[in-house]
């Protein structure tokens, strides 16, 4: 049996929905009853302690920054005998030394692995869900805010996250940790040109002069130091990155190619308008 956390949001519902078509068996860890799932739902909260009796592979989605949601987990997760762990990560674990904004990550990961439980990690690259990120100021003015000018990334699809979350959790032999991107590097003008042909509109990119201008318009009234410090660190270190990293895991584990981000825009037009 599988369990699945963070079932409600864009990966977790992704992956509740490869798992079910792949025929798995598996329930949902979920605060309160949701009719629209479509999955055998186990009421619990990462909060307390947890019942993960029966439960032969768990995949972890923890929100937010902290151990406790993890701690919580492991801790159920041996006393039950789990047998593997899948641990929803991030690639900003890959830094040396690691950035503030995957610190919490690779804590994490940390402590799963100090509980001698096998397990894989899943590093994604940035979410194309996080398009909506620019919806206020494109219905707005039309406009979109460039924070990294000249930095590539390769944003995945979580629905690609999912399908390789769901190899790893339904097959044996896996690595460790899987770093998982979309097919392109782009700069962010390249993804709103993208997204206002998609949506039969021409876009504005305004840049911003310094990351901690984009922390002040996130963040009218201020945000925590740490927080901002963090946001300015990250958004620098991918301005400088003009070259992006990519890998082929997607395609490797799934046996299809990874979605492109206009595949993505035209899918998802419903949200984006």
């Amino acid at each position: 049996m599988l369990l699945v956390t963070g079932a409600t949001g864009h990966v977790g519902r992704a992956l509740v929905d490869e798992l079910n078509r792949r025929g798995a068996a598996f329930r949902a860890l979920v605060r309160t009853t949701r009719p629209d799932l479509p999955a055998e739902q186990q009421v619990g909260d990462l909060d307390g302690p947890l019942d993960l009796r029966g439960v032969e592979r768990l995949f972890l989605l923890v929100p937010g920054t902290g151990l406790t949601h993890t701690t919580n987990a492991v801790a159920a997760a041996r006393a039950a005998g789990v047998q593997r762990i899948v641990y929803l990560s991030s690639y900003a674990v890959l830094g040396d030394p690691v950035p503030a904004m995957g610190r919490w990550h690779h804590e994490r990961e940390q402590l799963i692995r100090a509980s001698g439980i096998p397990a894989t990690f899943l590093r994604p690259t940035g979410f194309m869900t996080n398009t909506a990120d620019w919806l206020p100021t494109i219905h707005a003015g039309g406009y979109v805010l460039d924070p990294i000018g000249p930095g590539r990334a390769a944003p995945v699809d979580p629905v690609d996250i999912a399908a390789v979350a769901a190899a790893v959790l339904l097959e044996d032999g896996h690595d460790p940790a899987y770093t998982v991107t979309g097919p392109e590097a782009l700069t962010l003008a390249e993804q709103v040109a993208i997204l206002g042909r998609a949506i039969g509109r021409p876009l504005e990119v305004r840049p911003i002069e310094t990351p901690e201008d984009a922390v002040r318009f996130r963040y009218p009234d201020g945000a925590p130091p740490e927080l901002a410090a963090a946001i300015v660190e990250g958004l620098q270190l991918m301005r400088a990155d003009t070259v992006g990293l990519r890998t082929d895991v997607v395609r490797r584990l799934t046996g299809r190619e990874a979605r492109t981000f206009a595949a993505w825009c035209d899918d998802n037009l419903r949200l984006l308008k």
